[in-house]
């Protein structure tokens, strides 16, 4: 009986093992390190690595110097683009998935597939895609609006026109994912429950409100916290379509870390502005949480 157990414990790690194994070497490994880094003044191009200790986060958060200013703008660029994308890509995903629950079965796997390609294909295929979309002379949404007697947009040199842009690339780009996530998620609510409801006189409004929305809840935060997490870390969209223009007004957080440790070489204060960035994500995602399960049933 031992012998079978300790058998079992040693199976049960050894399937584990590949994972905890790339968990460690990908994952811990380089946030430990980055943050080892983080205090240290770790110019790229020196040998000399000084300890620092917490001057680069005292300077993010020091009015007047170049990474306060670096740091702030790139945040509120990010959050900006948060507060833009993530209703859109809950809402949005959860109206696509409840208008495919309504597609006869035999096409349903169709439209599925077609809502979720373009969440399989690479950032620059992405780009070169909206690219030729958004172009101002020869672009096809100008080229729609010229036929309708409209005046050419600047989509990817003006705002708000810019957001609009990264926004809609955003959508059709990712939320063929929360789609898939939500329709798992209604296909989970039992059927006992809408036909009750239905007995009892219900409408459409209220199924969704009472029985749809609470059947979901777990899912629905799920799709919140991982679309926050995955706007916060954008990057491809504005490098890509607008090179964080007009200005600097699209240059999120993420392009000013990887400038300040690739172009400025240093990577010290680089990783430190990476780390406070994590560590605004986990609070909001904590607060996410918060709100979603703070209050007892």
């Amino acid at each position: 009986m031992v012998k079978s157990t300790l058998q079992s414990r040693l199976t049960s790690t050894l399937f584990v093992l590949p994972y905890l194994l790339s968990f460690c070497a990908f994952l811990l490994i380089p946030i430990l390190y980055g943050v080892y880094i983080s205090f240290h003044d770790f110019e790229l191009l020196s040998d000399s690595h000084t300890f620092v200790g917490f001057d680069n986060y005292i300077k993010i958060f020091t009015p007047g110097t170049y990474l306060f200013d670096q740091f702030t703008t790139g945040l509120w660029n990010t959050l900006q683009f948060v507060l833009y994308s993530v209703p859109l890509l809950v809402v949005l995903g959860l109206a696509l998935a409840m208008l495919l629950n309504q597609l006869p079965k035999r096409i349903r796997g169709l439209f599925r597939t077609f809502y979720f390609m373009p969440y399989a294909i690479s950032g620059s295929v992405m780009a070169v895609i909206w690219l030729m979309m958004f172009d101002t002379n020869a672009g096809f949404l100008n080229g729609l609006l010229a036929k309708l007697h409209i005046d050419p947009v600047a989509w990817l040199t003006d705002l708000p026109w810019v957001w609009v842009s990264l926004v809609l690339t955003t959508l059709w780009w990712t939320i063929g994912f929360n789609m898939i996530i939500f329709t798992n998620a209604l296909n989970e609510v039992p059927e006992d429950y809408y036909e009750a409801a239905s007995i009892d006189g219900a409408n459409a409004w209220r199924k969704f409100v009472s029985i749809t929305l609470p059947s979901i809840r777990p899912v629905m935060l799920f799709i919140i916290i991982t679309s926050t997490i995955a706007s916060f870390n954008v990057y491809a969209q504005p490098f890509l379509l607008t090179r964080g223009g007009p200005g600097d007004s699209t240059k999120v957080l993420l392009m000013n870390v990887l400038d300040e440790a690739f172009k400025g070489k240093q990577v010290g204060s680089a990783s430190a502005m990476a780390i406070m960035m994590a560590v605004i994500i986990i609070i909001i995602s904590a607060v996410q949480y918060k709100i979603a399960y703070g209050r007892k049933e």
